[in-house]
């Protein structure tokens, strides 16, 4: 089951970028939403690799905000290096909106867990 941590991760990952591009382009296709997302999903993956989040995948504090912060700070070095924009307003919304999907979903998932183990125990 840890597997599912990431792959959820890595779809609302996609998920804010086909959401830009839908915002700000009116849609998008494969190749558009590839070059947009792959930053952030190469970010995404060393935010797995520093936080070790495969130990435990589905902490909000311990793996949640380490595996955003490199997936905002990483994602976003690496769209600049390539050429893509990084205005304020970009950095401010891909900031908030990671915050709310990457760690968001691990507060959701908390109790639900925690209620899913002791129906289990008891």
């Amino acid at each position: 089951m840890k597997w599912l941590a990431f792959v959820i991760d890595a779809v609302l990952v996609v998920a804010f970028a086909a959401i830009g591009m839908v915002q700000h382009h009116g849609g998008f296709d494969a190749a558009g939403l590839a070059v947009v997302a792959w930053p952030f999903l190469v970010a995404l993956v060393a935010g797995w690799a520093v936080s070790l989040a495969w130990r435990a995948p589905w902490g909000p504090v311990r793996v949640g905000l380490p595996v955003w912060a490199v997936t905002v700070v990483g994602g976003l070095l690496l769209r600049a290096a390539t050429g893509g924009g990084t205005a304020t307003a970009f950095v401010i919304v891909t900031a908030v909106t990671l915050l709310v999907l990457l760690v968001g979903w691990r507060l959701i998932a908390l109790p639900i867990r925690a209620a899913r183990r002791s129906r289990t125990a008891a």
